[in-house]
């Protein structure tokens, strides 16, 4: 068997405050990922600063800057003097009054290489992210890096195996989410575990059902609610997983920066064993494209 082994590291982060301070906090994380011999360096959702979602003032959309534009020229600069592939996690401003959530990548010589605007907007309690970010318009279309093509989604995607399908359909070699998902604090600890162990079971059925790798890089702190709710608790868990959903690393709920090496080439043997991808009956599924069947 094969191997093309490629390290990766998942910076799972608190909100330090502005975007010059957490890119500063990020600055020094992507440092000691590639002195630890990381070559693909994924940050968590919205780094920038606070998960600003959790209420609808028009004052937010300030954070919100072009992509290329200064946190691109910032994560380049980091890619290039670190030899690293990096994967951020921008709100974007595309025009006046037009925004997205944004992941981008940059090459290891700091050139950008391509983004992915989320295409599944939530609308929840602490998460009213339909105000603020219109659903992307580029489609499901991985993105080809020194370290290989990147099926790059963002956190809501990671519901929906529609979206981790088609990447996988385009030719991904490894699906990323960075991710911004907690807890009501007011939640009972019973909800509290199936809340997560669902976004997990999630992350492991893409990575079975598609023969590939899955690396999810989650925030972590309360962060309170500007309405006077409870705010959310961003639980962490962070986490690398292998074709066949098993874990290959995994976080706490504290900032750490997760370390794994991911085989790239086990793919293949996996997917000779569960050749799903072969038995798909494409002939049958039309009624997918409804949004329900009556």
């Amino acid at each position: 068997m094969k191997t093309k082994t490629l390290p990766v590291a998942l910076v799972q982060e608190r909100n330090h405050g502005d975007a010059e301070e957490n890119l500063a906090v990020i600055e020094t994380r992507v440092a000691e990922a590639a002195a630890a011999g990381a070559r693909l360096v994924m940050l968590q959702e919205l780094h920038n600063g606070p998960y600003f979602c959790q209420h609808e003032s028009v004052d937010e959309f300030d954070r919100a800057e072009p992509i290329p534009g200064p946190s691109t020229e910032r994560l380049a600069a980091m890619a290039k003097q670190h030899k690293v592939v990096i994967i951020g996690s921008l709100f974007e401003r595309r025009a006046p009054g037009l925004y997205h959530n944004t992941g981008v990548v940059l090459e290891n010589d700091g050139t950008l290489l391509g983004k992915y605007r989320k295409m599944h907007i939530p609308d929840d309690p602490g998460f009213y992210e339909k105000f603020y970010f219109t659903p992307g318009d580029m489609g499901f279309t991985p993105i080809d890096s020194s370290v290989g093509r990147l099926g790059l989604l963002v956190c809501w995607d990671q519901w929906y195996p529609e979206a981790a399908r088609l990447m996988a359909l385009a030719g991904a070699e490894i699906l990323l989410y960075p991710t911004a998902i907690g807890w009501d604090p007011d939640d009972d600890d019973a909800e509290k575990q199936r809340q997560r162990d669902a976004w997990i079971i999630s992350h492991r059925g893409h990575a079975v059902a598609n023969g590939l790798p899955v690396l999810s890089c989650n925030r972590v702190g309360h962060e309170p609610s500007p309405l006077g709710a409870s705010g959310v608790d961003f639980w962490g868990n962070t986490h690398v997983l292998g074709p066949q959903g098993e874990f290959l690393a995994e976080a706490g709920g504290e900032p750490e920066v997760l370390l794994a090496e991911v085989d790239m080439a086990r793919s293949e043997d996996v997917r000779r064993i569960w050749p799903f991808l072969r038995d798909r009956r494409i002939d049958a599924y039309q009624d997918l494209m409804r949004r329900y069947i009556d």
